[in-house]
């Protein structure tokens, strides 16, 4: 069994008091897409030195790797497989956080400052995947918790 679990959200705006969805519909795998895109550029500018080799070959691995765990995640087989799978993305996105505040404190952007959107970028994504892990946990208790009988209603 192959279960599609939808990942795209869609910004909540304020119009008067109410949250209204506006026109701006945000794609987590196009989002996922460019980080990685970002972290390869970042890569490309790190000194061709030992300890910058170093440090990109392993931003390069964990910093691209939520893209194609996320499509992974997206065709899990079941929950579990699902939770797995979005662990693995939340597991790179906190190891590509250590990276990058490593890169910011050797100031080894070519800009100071350069890599900021980069940080906060990772941190907001952390916080999607956590989030989403927790949500996709308690529905798999809940799920657990019905009654078959309560199918049939």
């Amino acid at each position: 069994m192959n279960v599609q679990h939808p990942t795209s959200n869609v910004q909540l705006s304020t119009v008067g008091n109410l949250p209204r969805a506006s026109a701006v519909k945000y794609d987590l795998e196009e989002r996922l897409l460019e980080y990685a895109a970002q972290i390869i550029f970042l890569v490309e500018k790190l000194p061709t030195s030992r300890s910058g080799n170093h440090s990109a070959g392993h931003l390069l691995r964990c910093g691209t790797s939520p893209l194609p765990n996320h499509g992974e995640a997206q065709a899990a087989e079941s929950a579990a497989d699902f939770i797995h799978k979005m662990s693995i993305c939340l597991k790179e996105l906190r190891e590509t956080r250590r990276w990058l505040r490593l890169v910011k404190k050797l100031s080894w952007g070519k800009v100071p400052g350069e890599n900021d959107g980069l940080l906060a970028e990772t941190e907001e994504l952390i916080k999607i995947f956590a989030s989403s892990i927790r949500t996709a946990k308690e529905n798999k208790i809940k799920r657990k918790n019905v009654p078959p009988s309560a199918d049939l209603r």
